[in-house]
């Protein structure tokens, strides 16, 4: 009867310790995916730092270059699928859209010398540098997250809590294929 009820007490031990281990090994999970979620939010953060800044220069573009009609559009039209991205990935495409098309802004800025001389002008391509410098740690700063839950996922025992508790795998913010190739600039009104 004693060796019955040793083998109850060990048997009820053991499910103790592996619940114990289970619970902890849960909590990591939510922790790490709330690290995840919070880092996230920071680029969600920047992201609408910079598209708040946007309209006030395309604004001050539109006084000095009425004509460029296209490129206002074009930064409109990025602006708004970046306002309306859902997963990383769509606002990554998005990001790389609206980075294009400021780009080409750029470009059109250098054939205005009265306007790269305006102080609004200035002060607001010096808050979009610095928010794009921003947005720049704050992707850095998730993918890192990503990778250490990813990891947690992945690596065993971790990955068969994972499944139990319905964990997957998180998405990188990547950037767009074409930022790998260098941009065309001709600033001799050739293009």
């Amino acid at each position: 009867m004693k060796k019955g009820f040793m083998a109850i007490g060990i048997v009820i031990a053991v499910i103790v310790v592996f619940g114990l281990m289970f619970m902890s090994s849960y909590n990591n999970f939510v922790n790490s995916e709330e690290n995840v979620n919070q880092s996230y939010a920071q680029i969600e953060n920047q992201l609408q730092r910079r598209l708040d800044l946007i309209p006030n220069l395309v604004n001050t573009v539109k006084g000095y270059a009425a004509h460029e009609k296209e490129v206002i559009t074009s930064i409109s039209d990025a602006r708004a699928r970046l306002a309306g991205a859902k997963t990383p990935g769509e606002e990554a495409t998005a990001n790389a859209e609206l980075s294009g098309a400021l780009s080409r802004l750029l470009v059109v800025v250098e054939n205005y010398p009265d306007l790269k001389a305006n102080q609004q002008f200035a002060q607001l391509m010096d808050e979009l540098a610095g928010t794009e410098n921003r947005i720049s740690v704050a992707r850095k700063d998730y993918n890192d997250q990503v990778a250490v839950f990813n990891k947690k996922v992945k690596q065993f025992p971790g990955a068969i809590i994972a499944r139990i508790a319905g964990f997957n795998e998180k998405e990188y913010f990547k950037a767009d294929p074409k930022a790998q190739e260098a941009p065309q600039v001709d600033f001799g009104g050739n293009g």
